[in-house]
């Protein structure tokens, strides 16, 4: 039986964010894989097992035990400290696509974190309005992080 239906639309979305982090490069690029990685977690705390393979080609993907899961993305361009790319459904399990970019650019004692985040496909209302509260959350934790490691190797 085929069926066809004309009441789910295309939608696009993309979400630009900046912020600067007083930390080093390398420890702000060390954190975002970390809080993206084994340290994910919900805005409520509860933790969000993900692996990321930090290689091109490797895979994203939310690790639920004994083979199980769900691929969030495969990484498209990473060149430490500077650039993350990451393609692929993301949260969505359902016909989308995102295109994800981390870039870092080194100042001073600081460095700006800077991510893109596009993605079309049949994204639900829901997602369109959570997504942003996702990133602002994500930067949050990296930046906790980097600047808590700055902080350690300033001491030592």
């Amino acid at each position: 039986m085929i069926t066809h239906s004309v009441e789910s639309a295309i939608q696009s979305l993309e979400i630009t964010r900046s912020e600067e982090i007083a930390a080093p490069i390398e420890l702000v690029f060390e954190s975002v894989l970390e809080q993206i990685g084994p340290g994910s977690e919900m805005p409520d705390g509860t933790p969000f097992p993900m692996k990321l393979e930090p290689w091109p080609g490797g895979r994203w993907y939310r690790d639920l035990g004994n083979n199980t899961g769900h691929l969030w993305a495969h990484v498209q361009v990473i060149k430490p400290p500077a650039l993350l790319e990451l393609c692929g459904p993301l949260f969505m399990s359902y016909p989308a696509v995102s295109h994800v970019q981390y870039r870092l650019k080194k100042a001073t004692d600081k460095t700006t974190l800077q991510l893109t985040h596009k993605a079309m496909g049949l994204i639900t209302p829901e997602h369109m309005e959570g997504v942003q509260m996702g990133w602002d959350y994500e930067f949050k934790k990296i930046r906790e992080a980097a600047e808590r490691r700055a902080r350690e190797l300033r001491k030592s």
